[in-house]
């Protein structure tokens, strides 16, 4: 398959990258420094460099790919953010590159879209504890409603679109076993961004869960 993974320089975005490559599948990558993307593995990789919230940069990066992989957001510090907004990227990146895909996917022809989002958000936001609600109350209230923003223009896209709600992100090789529920129960609190990696790579080249949101965690 031919997969277009936009926000291809982030944590999340390198392992996606790196597991389609791994399988045998053609990857191009998109981010505004994506010809820096070092990834450890081989095979047929683009790069794109472009920013998502530029529609005719997304509409060109678009076409010619059977699927879509969504992992944008903003790799600045969480509590300068929360103050003073970001410095090198919209604050609404995520709700902004994300009508702009599902745009360019009409208009191309393509129609498998997967998002990564974050737990908590939609219908997982009632089963986030206590020291997670103080944590998007406190740091990433804003970044949380563009994901809401996010999701809301993924599930009336008409798309074959999958959400991927992961819990909190780490490199962490003990959170390296997934754990994928549809109902949103989770193993633990943390996942590893290889583990994440996996899971949108198979979302993105099978037909497993079309139309869900899935949460992804480590295994307890």
């Amino acid at each position: 398959m031919k997969v277009l993974v936009i926000g291809a320089t982030g944590g999340s975005g390198r392992a996606v990258v790196a597991e389609l490559l791994g399988r045998g599948h053609s990857v191009t990558a998109f981010s505004r420094h994506a010809s820096e993307l070092r990834v450890d593995a081989s095979g047929d990789l683009r790069t794109i460099d472009g920013d998502a919230t530029d529609s005719s940069a997304v509409e060109a990066a678009v076409r010619g790919h059977d699927a879509v992989v969504l992992t944008l957001g903003i790799s600045e510090n969480a509590m300068r953010v929360r103050l003073f907004g970001p410095a090198h990227t919209a604050a609404d990146v995520r709700s902004r590159g994300t009508r702009n895909v599902v745009a360019a996917m009409k208009r191309s022809g393509s129609t498998r879209l997967v998002v990564q989002s974050t737990y908590g958000v939609g219908e997982t936001a009632a089963k986030l504890g206590l020291v997670d609600r103080i944590f998007f109350a406190v740091l990433i209230k804003q970044q949380a409603a563009d994901h809401t923003k996010q999701e809301s223009i993924v599930r009336a896209s008409g798309l074959d679109w999958t959400i991927v709600q992961p819990m909190h992100l780490t490199d962490d090789p003990a959170a390296d076993r997934e754990f994928v529920s549809t109902t949103g129960e989770i193993g633990s609190r943390k996942v590893s961004r290889r583990a994440v990696g996996r899971v949108l790579a198979d979302a993105s080249t099978s037909s497993d869960y079309l139309g869900t949101s899935i949460a992804v965690s480590a295994s307890s």
